[in-house]
């Protein structure tokens, strides 16, 4: 029987796992998008052509990670990066946070002339401006003062930043207040060309390889997928973001085709890293897999998978997730991830890492949990989960019991996927997508599975972002790739953060506080989907 995940050991000494990534990446992007980006005080131009590289990439050696099972299997796994914990370890006095300074706008302007208040305004007023603020020219004015930006002396567009020269050799970006700078580029108020400028033209926000791209015939949807060696996923992982020329704010924004596109990019990235694993041999011209490609691609895959007795696969688990929406509040607290633009977010999972023992640990995937729970409620029971969790799902009656009120738990199915607000939410919107038969990844999703799937989660963030979730969390559970003869099913759960129910001492003890019977969130969602049918979903 397998032993519990925990990191206190067997004889009383903690177990850490111990990440020395290294890997290499196939480039699969088709064309370059080479730009300049701005210039350093000498007048020498700063390109993209770094985010561009013509061949594979190889990365020897990315900061070590340490993960550490909680001591109780399912309170989850922390991940040290070391990179960040040595720096903090030489100076521990940073270990905190600074008081917040003193605030008082009337002390500010007194005796002053009012157009000069916003250059007066206290740090944390100038954060609330820039994260509220719906007039284009206010936040123009911000942005200049969060970076130096070069414009045009003609037009007095911008056409650029700012560097500077940091030690020796690095250069950065002139950034003069990086709170405010993060939180004005993710104002959709802002204009699209300060946008591009300052946050979304490739190259801009640092070195990060772009190593795929899909781009639909029209032109409209044009997404880009980005490399993070350095990651605080163990191993790395990759970020699809809609480009600077598919700019895209808010989920109501999106249609479905840029999500085909995100997604794509995912599958896309999955597929080729355990083909690779298991020696099927890829094009050597570097360029996206077709959609008819990628499908062949994971037939092949599955066809080498099932003719093996023991799989060899090290990385036999997939992580996707989308943190949507931004938030900073004035206090200097980050409410959400910064997202600086609607991007997703995938990596691949390890088998197992190593202990500082030697040993081999299981390293951690979220959807493992569901395979143990699986496990105990059919010795307990004799049934199948997700069986009868569908059955509930669809005999459903009503929390309360109230015959005038609907009881369906149901926000929209198709003949592959439900959609659907789950009994029990961990946050009073959550909304839960899965499969009805046992497709328990993505390299058991058909094409149509994937379609539905893709469907279900745009769906999904759009319903909520019309209900006015700012700030979404989304994740994927599924099962490992060579895992056997199980009835696991994939799971999407979205998760709002809704301003009048932050985090507490509640949800510490996994207590979740509702103010809302599931089948009233249910029904309203359906209510928004009334009003998309029949229109453009743009």
């Amino acid at each position: 029987m397998r032993k519990p995940r925990t990191c206190v050991g067997e004889d009383g000494q903690f177990i850490v796992g111990i990440h020395k990534p290294h890997f290499e990446i196939k480039n699969l992007r088709d064309h370059k998008h080479l730009a300049d980006l701005g210039e350093l005080v000498n007048g020498t131009i700063i390109d993209n052509q770094i985010n561009f590289p013509k061949d594979d990439l190889y990365e020897p050696k990315a900061d070590m990670i340490y993960e550490i099972p909680n001591a109780f299997p399912f309170r989850g796994t922390t991940y040290i990066n070391s990179a960040w914990a040595d720096a903090k370890a030489s100076h521990p006095q940073s270990i905190g946070i600074k008081p917040p300074a003193p605030c008082s706008y009337l002390k500010n302007i007194k005796n002053m002339n009012p157009s000069e208040a916003l250059d007066l305004l206290p740090h944390p007023l100038l954060i609330a401006l820039a994260q509220n603020s719906t007039d284009p020219a206010e936040l123009i004015l911000l942005a200049k003062k969060s970076c130096k930006i070069l414009h045009d002396p003609e037009t007095d567009s911008p056409t650029g930043i700012g560097y500077i020269k940091k030690d020796t050799d690095r250069i950065i970006p002139d950034i003069l207040d990086h709170e405010l700078f993060e939180v004005v580029v993710n104002n959709r108020f802002l204009p699209d060309d300060y946008k591009n400028t300052l946050v979304l033209k490739p190259g801009v926000q640092g070195n990060n390889e772009i190593t795929g791209e899909y781009t639909s015939t029209d032109g409209s949807t044009h997404v880009f997928e980005y490399l993070r060696r350095n990651s605080y996923i163990p191993w790395g992982h990759f970020a699809s973001n809609m480009a600077n020329d598919a700019i895209r704010y808010r989920a109501r924004d999106l249609c479905e085709e840029d999500m085909t596109g995100i997604r794509h990019l995912y599958y896309q990235r999955a597929y080729v890293r355990v083909a690779q694993q298991v020696n099927i041999a890829l094009s050597s011209k570097r360029q996206h897999l077709s959609p008819d490609e990628l499908e062949g691609l994971r037939l092949n895959i599955t066809k080498v998978l099932s003719k093996q007795t023991n799989s060899d696969l090290s990385f036999d688990s997939t992580l996707w997730g989308w943190n949507y929406g931004f938030g900073y509040a004035p206090s200097g607290h980050r409410l959400h991830a910064s997202h600086q633009m609607i991007h997703q977010q995938n990596a691949m999972i390890p088998k197992t890492v190593k202990t500082s023992q030697g040993n081999n640990l299981p390293s951690f995937a979220c959807g493992d949990l569901i395979d143990a729970f699986m496990t105990q409620y059919k010795k307990a029971t004799g049934q199948s989960f997700f069986k009868n969790y569908l059955n509930a799902i669809n005999n459903n009656t009503r929390t309360d019991g109230n015959p005038d009120h609907e009881s369906s738990l149901v926000v929209m199915e198709d003949d592959h996927t439900i959609l659907f607000v789950p009994k029990a939410q961990i946050s009073e919107w959550e909304l839960q997508l899965m499969p009805k038969t046992a497709c328990g990844n993505i390299l058991e999703a058909d094409q149509n599975m994937r379609k539905s799937i893709d469907n279900g989660i745009f769906t999904a963030l759009k319903i909520l972002d019309l209900m006015g979730a700012q700030m979404v969390t989304s994740i994927e559970f599924s099962k490992r790739f060579d895992t056997r003869e199980s009835e696991q099913h994939l799971l999407y759960s979205f998760i709002p953060r809704l301003p009048y129910a932050p985090d507490t001492f509640s949800e510490a003890q996994l207590r979740w506080i509702s103010g809302c019977y599931p089948e009233d969130v249910a029904r309203a969602c359906r209510k928004i989907i009334d009003q998309l049918d029949g229109k453009d979903r743009r």
